[in-house]
C-alpha cells in the first residue's frame, strides 16, 4: 500500500496555489491580431477626429507624406517576415542543439509576439493614415496621425534591436540559466523551507497515512480521451470539493504524467455523495507538453537532456555536460533544504483532504544524475564534476536519509568509474573531485 507522509506546500495549499502563476488565458498568437484590430481602428478613426476638431495646414506636401507612409508601410511587412524567419531559426536551432523540450520555451515568449503585434500595428497604422492623406481632393495631411506613425516606426526599431540582441539567449550558457531560473522559481513557490517549519508543522510531518485507512473508495474517475499531459492541478478547488462532500481525494496520476486511454486519475474515499466528473475534471488542467508550474521535475529533465545530449558520440561536448550539472547541483541543494513531502492538503480546519503523488529525494537524484553517469561513464571530465557535485550534496543536506541517498550514489559512481573502459591512471584521475570538471582538482575525501 502507498503511504503518504509529512505536510507540504506551506502547510496551507491554498494560498500557495494562489500564488502559483496560472498559464496564459489568451493565445499567444491573438496578440498581433489584437494589435493590428487596434491600430486599424484608430487608424480610420483619429484622422476622421482631426478633420472634423482640429482643422490646420501641416505644411507638409501631399506627395512627401504618401510617400513616407506608403515606404513604412512596405518596409514593415518587409521587417515583420524577417522576425518572423528569425523566430523560426531560433526554435529550430534550440531544438536540435540542445532539446525538442526547448521550442516551446522560445515559442511562448511574448516578446516575439508582442514585437510582431507591433510591427503589424505600423503597417495597418499607416496603410489607414494613408487613406486620409488628400481625401476627397482636400490636400489635407493629418499631423497628429503621421506623428503617431513616426511614434510606431521608432518603437518597432527599438523592439527589433531588443529582439536581434535576445539572439545571445541562445548561447548554451544563458539557455542553462534560464532553465535553472525556472526551476528555483518553481522550488520557492512550491515547497517550504526545513528551517521554516513550526514546531506543529514539523509534528504534522511525521505522520503518515495509509490509503486503506482513509474509508472505501466510493468513487473513481477514469480519462477517456487523446493523450495528454498534465500541467497542473486546481489544488484549491479539490480540496473544496472534498470537504463539501466529507471525502478524500487521492489522485493516482501525477503532475507530468501522460494520460492515456481508460487511465485512472483519482480515487474519492468515504464521500457521503458522489462528486460531478465535470467538477473533479475540470480541476485537472492537461496539455500537449509539460511545463515547470507545478513540475520542479521538468527543469531538471531539461537539464539533464542538454546534458545527455552534449555527451552523445555525435556532439561528444562534454564540457556543455559540465554546465548544465552546474545547474543541477545547484537545484539539488535548494531541493534539500526545503520540505518536499508535499503530497497532501487541508481544508481550513486542519481535516484531510486530499493525496497526490510527489517525487521524493531519491526520486530527484534518480533523474539527475542516473543518465548523466550512464552516459558519461567514458569521460573523466564529467566523472569528477558528478562527484563534486555528490560530495556538495552529502556536505550541504541536514537531514540523514537524504545523505545516506547521496553517499549510496557515491558508491555507484565509483563502480561506474571501476566499470568505464578508462585506463587505471584514467580511472584515478576520475575519483577526484573537481567542480570544473578539468581544471582544479580536490583530495578525494575518506571518513576517519
Amino acid at each position: 500500500m502507498p503511504r503518504y507522509a509529512s505536510e507540504g506546500l506551506r502547510d496551507k495549499i491554498g494560498p500557495t496555489a494562489g500564488k502559483l502563476k496560472a498559464c496564459c488565458l489568451m493565445p499567444l498568437w491573438l496578440v498581433p491580431m489584437i494589435y493590428a484590430a487596434v491600430s486599424f481602428f484608430i487608424g480610420i478613426t483619429l484622422p476622421r477626429l482631426e478633420q472634423a476638431y482640429f482643422p490646420y495646414n501641416s505644411g507638409i506636401s501631399v506627395a512627401s507624406a504618401q510617400a513616407f507612409l506608403s515606404a513604412v508601410a512596405s518596409g514593415m511587412i518587409t521587417l515583420t517576415g524577417i522576425v518572423f524567419t528569425v523566430g523560426l531559426v531560433m526554435v529550430q536551432f534550440s531544438a536540435i542543439a540542445y532539446s525538442p523540450r526547448l521550442v516551446l520555451l522560445l515559442a511562448r515568449d511574448p516578446r516575439l509576439f508582442h514585437s510582431l503585434g507591433v510591427f503589424i500595428a505600423t503597417f495597418t497604422y499607416s496603410l489607414s493614415v494613408l487613406l486620409h492623406v488628400d481625401r476627397n481632393g482636400s490636400e489635407v495631411v493629418p499631423l497628429l496621425s503621421g506623428f503617431a506613425v513616426a511614434g510606431l516606426l521608432l518603437l518597432s526599431m527599438l523592439l527589433f534591436s531588443a529582439l536581434m540582441k535576445g539572439l545571445s539567449d541562445l548561447q548554451i550558457t544563458n539557455v542553462l540559466h534560464v532553465i535553472g531560473d525556472k526551476g528555483r522559481e518553481g522550488i520557492r513557490e512550491m515547497f517550504q523551507r526545513l528551517d521554516e517549519k513550526t514546531k506543529d508543522q514539523s509534528k504534522r510531518g511525521q505522520e503518515t497515512y495509509n490509503v486503506s485507512d482513509l474509508g472505501p473508495v466510493v468513487q473513481t474517475l477514469r480519462y477517456f480521451a487523446a493523450p495528454r499531459t498534465i500541467v497542473k492541478f486546481d489544488i484549491d478547488d479539490l480540496v473544496l470539493q472534498a470537504q463539501k462532500a466529507a471525502a478524500v481525494i487521492v489522485m493516482v496520476c501525477g503532475v507530468g504524467d501522460t494520460l492515456v486511454e481508460n487511465t485512472l486519475l483519482l480515487q474519492v474515499h468515504g464521500a457521503k455523495t458522489a462528486l460531478p466528473e465535470s467538477d473533479l475534471m475540470r480541476t485537472i488542467h492537461s496539455g500537449f507538453e509539460r511545463t515547470s508550474e507545478q513540475d520542479p521535475k521538468y527543469p531538471i529533465r531539461l537539464l539533464v537532456d542538454i546534458a545527455i545530449k552534449a555527451l552523445s558520440p555525435a556532439i561528444n561536448d562534454p564540457t556543455t555536460a559540465v554546465q548544465a550539472i552546474d545547474q543541477i547541483e545547484d537545484l539539488l541543494r535548494r531541493l534539500g533544504g526545503h520540505d518536499l513531502d508535499a503530497g497532501y492538503a487541508r481544508d481550513a480546519e486542519g481535516v484531510l483532504r486530499l493525496i497526490f503523488p510527489m517525487p521524493t529525494w531519491e526520486d530527484y537524484l534518480v533523474l539527475a544524475f542516473d543518465e548523466i553517469r550512464h552516459y558519461g561513464a567514458d569521460s573523466v571530465q564529467v566523472m569528477r564534476r558528478l562527484r563534486s557535485a555528490l560530495v556538495g550534496l552529502a556536505d550541504s543536506v541536514t537531514a540523514d536519509t537524504r545523505i545516506g541517498a547521496v553517499q549510496q550514489y557515491l558508491k555507484q559512481l565509483d563502480l561506474t568509474v571501476d566499470r568505464s573502459d578508462l585506463t587505471a591512471d584514467d580511472q584515478e584521475t576520475a575519483r577526484q573531485e573537481d567542480r570544473q570538471g578539468l581544471g582544479l582538482s580536490r583530495r578525494q575525501r575518506t571518513s576517519s
